[in-house]
C-alpha cells in the first residue's frame, strides 16, 4: 500500500538544533539515545538504524552513501534548504513541537513555520524549573503556574510531562501541605538557579493538577512513555505505572497520549488503549530508530490490539532534520506492509485500510489536538 499522498501530522517532534550547536554534536548522535561519547564515535555506526539511514539520506540529497559525502551536502546546502528539502520529502501537514528538550540550543518554534505549519506541546516540568527561581514562595509559584497554563496559551494544544525520566510514572496525589515543603527544600538548595526537578512529590503534584487543567480545557496530555536516554529508569517508565491516573474519573475528559509506542512495553501501551476511553499511543522514536522488521512488529502489535482510532504518527525527530525524513519514509512503509498484511488475511478490506492510513498519519491527530490546519 502506497501511502506517500497522504500529508502527515507529526504530533511529537522537537525543535531542531540552531547551527552554532550542531556544530559540537557528531552525525552520529542523532542515530542513538546514548549520551556516552564512545557510543555516540564507535558503536552507532554499526546499528542497522544507522547503516540504513546512510542509504535513505544519500538517495535523497544524490551522493554516494558515506557519511563524508552526507555530511558534504548538507554543509552545501545549509541549514534551511536542508530543512526544506527533508521536511518537503516527508511530506508534512504539520508538526507539534515539544520545545523543553536542549531549550538553550535550539531554535525557536516560530522559526520552523518557514517550512510548515505549527503547534506547541507545553513541557509542564521544564516550565516549573524555570518558573522556582522567579517565585519567593510556594503560593506565588504555584499562581504563577496555574497562570501559564489555565487557559494554554494560544499556540498550544498539548501538554508534555517527562515524569518517566525524572521519578516514573507511579504518580500519586499530593497534597498542597506536602507540595509546599518540597517547594521549600528546592528552594533552600538552589537559590536563584533553575532547578533539575527530580522530587518526585511535587512533581506528582504538577502532574495530576496539570491533569484537572487538561480535563477543564479538554486539551491532551502526552507522556514519555518506554525507552529512551540513560537518564530514564526503563522499568519506570511501564504506562502501566499509569493506572491510578486512568482509572481516575476527574481526568475522564484529557486525553492522554502513550508516547514511543511505549516500547518494549507495546502490548501493554495497546492494552490500555484499548480499555480506556481516553488513551492514545503514537509510535515516533520507535519509528525509524529500529530495524525494519522491529517497526512492524511494533506496529502488528499496536493494530492487533489497539483500536486504529487511538494510534497516532509521530516520529520524534530532533537535533537534525534529517530525522524528519527518516520518520515519514518509514512511518509510511511499515503502516503501509502491515494494513497490506491485514488485507492479505482478511481482517480488513481495502477500503478500510486506506481509511486507517489516513486517520493515523494525520486523521485521528487533527481531532484530538482540534487543529485548524
Amino acid at each position: 500500500m502506497e501511502l506517500w499522498d497522504i500529508p502527515a501530522i507529526d504530533q511529537h517532534a522537537h525543535n531542531l538544533l540552531r547551527p552554532e550547536a550542531i556544530a559540537n554534536y557528531a552525525y552520529t548522535a542523532a542515530f542513538t539515545e546514548a549520551h556516552n561519547a564512545d557510543i555516540i564515535n564507535h558503536h552507532t555506526c554499526h546499528t542497522l538504524f544507522y547503516r540504513r539511514s546512510l542509504r535513505d539520506m544519500a538517495n535523497l540529497l544524490k551522493c554516494e552513501p558515506q557519511e563524508s559525502e552526507i555530511l558534504a551536502k548538507r554543509n552545501n546546502l545549509g541549514l534551511e534548504n536542508l530543512t526544506k528539502t527533508c521536511f518537503d520529502a516527508a511530506n508534512l501537514e504539520a508538526i507539534l513541537l515539544d520545545d523543553g528538550f536542549l531549550p538553550d540550543k535550539i531554535l525557536p518554534w516560530q522559526w520552523h513555520q518557514k517550512f510548515v505549519k505549527v503547534r506547541r506541546l507545553l513541557r509542564i516540568e521544564d516550565l516549573a524549573q524555570n518558573l522556582i527561581p522567579q517565585a519567593n514562595s510556594f503560593e506565588e509559584f504555584w499562581e504563577r503556574f496555574k497562570a501559564e497554563i489555565d487557559p494554554p496559551p494560544p499556540e498550544v494544544v498539548a501538554f508534555k510531562s517527562i515524569a518517566a525520566y525524572r521519578t516514573g510514572l507511579e504518580i500519586k496525589s499530593v497534597t498542597v501541605e506536602v507540595a509546599k515543603s518540597q517547594f521549600n527544600a528546592i528552594k533552600k538548595t538552589t537559590g536563584e538557579k533553575p532547578p533539575r526537578l527530580i522530587n518526585k512529590s511535587l512533581i506528582d503534584f504538577l502532574v495530576i493538577q496539570t491533569l484537572e487543567i487538561a480535563a477543564k480545557h479538554k486539551i491532551p496530555i502526552q507522556f514519555h512513555t518506554g525507552f529512551g536516554d540513560p537518564d530514564l529508569d526503563l522499568r519506570l517508565s511501564n504506562p502501566l505505572h499509569l493506572r491510578q491516573i486512568l482509572e481516575d474519573e476527574r481526568f475522564r475528559n484529557a486525553p492522554i497520549v502513550l508516547l514511543h509506542a511505549s516500547y518494549p512495553y507495546t502490548s501493554e501501551a495497546g492494552y490500555l488503549a484499548s480499555i480506556y476511553p481516553n488513551v492514545y499511543v503514537s509510535f515516533g522514536l520507535v519509528i525509524p530508530s529500529l530495524s525494519i522488521v522491529g517497526m512492524r512488529e511494533v506496529v502488528r502489535r499496536l493494530i492487533e490490539f489497539a483500536p486504529s482510532s487511538k494510534l497516532m504518527y509521530s516520529s520524534d525527530a530532533h537535533l537534525i532534520p534529517d530525522l524528519y525524513y527518516l520518520g515519514g519514509k518509514w512511518g509510511r512503509k511499515v503502516l503501509g506492509k502491515v494494513l497490506n498484511e491485514s488485507v492479505r488475511d482478511g481482517d480488513l478490506t481495502v477500503k478500510e485500510a486506506e481509511e486507517i492510513a489516513v486517520a493515523i498519519l494525520r486523521g485521528n491527530a487533527s481531532q484530538l489536538y482540534q487543529l485548524d490546519i
